[in-house]
């Protein structure tokens, strides 16, 4: 489904992958350098917790530049903000490399969010521009394809680098990628917001923008879900290194295999999302799937409480509750953006600002409760019910019997 104000457009497989990897530069970001997270906290000094907010210092960082940059994409359109955001990863990625100690690691690595949040925002105002409802859908699902090989090669790949050139050479290779992004949006990525349908980014005018999304409760209920499911990710993420290679003894070889297998969970879930949604409603399969996940969630807690089936049992519900994760975000943001065409830039960017920030705030909640599995898995769980009670109580998704194709509540 198209909207009058975006003109038919056929997306080729070259134009996925760029705006996939795009959208996938926060997640290469913690991924490549997931691997030498012990080795950072060693090296500097830092326990683990101060090692692990290197990762959610990011997110906290990502939010604040959604809100900043996604205003300044519907004023200027999609190519220049992103462009400078990507020259800003390169050069913070290059101050990484020389950071001296884990303070001073954690402040660049929030700037490193915010930059690369310009990355995120674009990719969804992009798809915004020209798609809605179930298009709209499926073309996040296919980049959900495309973010989702990050976790599948991303730490075999930084643990190489990290083994060769320590932690700072990871930085390094950030830098590279970054530069090369930015080469290839210069080049090849089109412009999606022509200048009569920009929007003035007067401080007043990107506040009322915003206090019109904040007043919007069906907004606001449905923006929560894919910020409390980058909350499961991100727990998963910061807790998973030292769950299974120091708790379960496996070997960074081992978890990297272990982390790839996860990635094709989500991968999986999401291409899964792109078959659905040609069939149903984002919302119809919203609804069913955040159920079924919150079941799997629980019952891993339950399993890695008592030990019961031991790691198999463990890898295997861990690997359930993340298919499933492939499913809920994508959704979740299609149906939000869905009235705010006229704003895709303020909207995404609002909407991307509360993923990073809820995953930002609650994942670091896994080190300070002790980093162990049963942590990292409550945590998970805890932020799966609440979307799920989210989902029922603040919108009418599950009271109304036959909701309108494209629309959530």
């Amino acid at each position: 489904m198209t909207t009058p104000d975006a003109p038919q457009y056929r997306p080729g497989p070259k134009y996925v992958l760029l705006l996939g990897s795009l959208a996938a530069v926060p997640a290469i970001t913690s991924d490549l350098y997931l691997p030498a997270l012990p080795t950072v906290g060693a090296e500097l000094g830092a326990s683990a917790a101060a090692a692990q907010l290197t990762l959610s210092g990011m997110l906290i960082g990502g939010a604040i530049g959604q809100l900043v940059i996604g205003p300044l994409s519907d004023r200027f359109g999609r190519r220049l903000p992103v462009l400078v955001g990507l020259m800003g990863h390169v050069l913070t990625s290059i101050l990484c490399m020389m950071a001296p100690n884990i303070s001073a690691l954690i402040g660049l690595r929030v700037a490193q969010g915010f930059f690369n949040a310009a990355s995120s925002v674009v990719a969804i105002a992009v798809i915004r521009d020209r798609f809605i409802g179930s298009d709209a859908a499926r073309l996040l699902s296919r980049l959900m394809l495309v973010i989702g090989v990050a976790p599948l090669f991303a730490p075999a790949v930084g643990g190489a680098i990290a083994e060769v050139w320590t932690w700072r050479g990871v930085f390094a290779v950030l830098a590279g990628l970054g530069l090369c992004l930015a080469v290839l949006v210069w080049r090849f990525m089109p412009e999606t917001l022509p200048a009569e349908r920009r929007r003035p980014a007067h401080p007043r005018v990107v506040a009322r923008g915003y206090l019109t999304l904040l007043k919007d409760h069906r907004f606001m209920a449905l923006a929560l879900i894919p910020g409390l499911s980058q909350a499961v990710i991100m727990s998963y993420v910061v807790g998973s290194t030292y769950v299974f290679q120091k708790e379960h003894g496996l070997s960074s070889q081992q978890f990297a295999l272990l982390f790839a297998v996860n990635g094709i969970a989500l991968i999986g879930g999401a291409q899964l999302n792109a078959f659905l949604v040609r069939r149903t409603t984002p919302v119809k399969v919203l609804r069913a799937s955040l159920a079924l996940q919150a079941v799997f969630a629980v019952t891993l807690v339950i399993v890695t409480a008592t030990g019961a089936g031991g790691l198999m049992a463990l890898c295997v519900l861990l690997w359930l509750t993340l298919t499933f994760q492939g499913l809920v975000p994508g959704n979740a943001s299609v149906l939000a953006l869905h009235e705010y065409g006229h704003m895709a830039g303020t909207a995404a960017a609002f909407l991307g600002s509360m993923q990073a920030g809820i995953g930002g705030i609650i994942s670091p909640l896994v080190g300070f409760t002790g980093g162990t599995g049963v942590s990292m898995v409550s945590v998970m769980a805890g932020s799966i019910l609440t979307a799920l009670a989210v989902l029922a109580f603040a919108t009418p998704t599950y009271r109304r019997p036959r909701p309108a194709p494209g629309a959530a509540a």
